[in-house]
């Protein structure tokens, strides 16, 4: 009860503010599915040309925003060019290549230095800490399935 009076009241004052009318809102299509395994969100990359949309999940548990090697190439990267980087998790290693790109997730643009696997095998697609994470307020009230996403700096 009390979390939700506090969403609530969050979305009041980001609203009635004049001039910040969607600091921070309840994202519309971003309901969390129950059933579905994470935070499941729409996003975009883009260089210069038309924007490649995918599904991505919000991890917050990764350092890095990493996406596939297919959405790269499909930007006109050439992978191995980026800036080698090796990602780590608890079970295994494996190398990315980072590259600038725009990231549009929800509405929200950011330019962000994105990590893009080397390996065709790897088929996700990450919204992790750099790059995403630390550029957002970020709220979650899983048992309702509603996400709050605002940028950082928004007052």
């Amino acid at each position: 009860m009390l979390l939700s009076t506090i969403f609530q009241n969050l979305t009041k004052k980001a609203t009635s503010e004049a001039g910040n009318a969607v600091s921070t809102q309840l994202l519309a299509g971003c309901r969390i599915r129950f059933g579905e395994p994470g935070i499941n969100v729409k996003a975009s990359l883009r260089l210069d040309q038309e924007p490649i949309d995918f599904a991505a999940k919000i991890d917050t548990g990764s350092t890095n925003c990493i996406f596939t090697r297919e959405i790269g190439e499909r930007l006109g990267l050439k992978i191995e060019d980026g800036l080698p980087k090796w990602i780590g998790t608890a079970t295994s290693r494996f190398l990315t290549c980072e590259h600038e790109v725009t990231l549009s997730v929800l509405g929200f643009d950011f330019d962000v230095l994105a990590c893009f696997a080397a390996d065709e095998q790897f088929q996700k697609n990450i919204l992790g800490r750099y790059g995403f994470l630390m550029q957002v307020k970020f709220d979650l009230v899983d048992c309702e399935g509603k996400l709050y996403l605002s940028h950082y700096l928004d007052e």
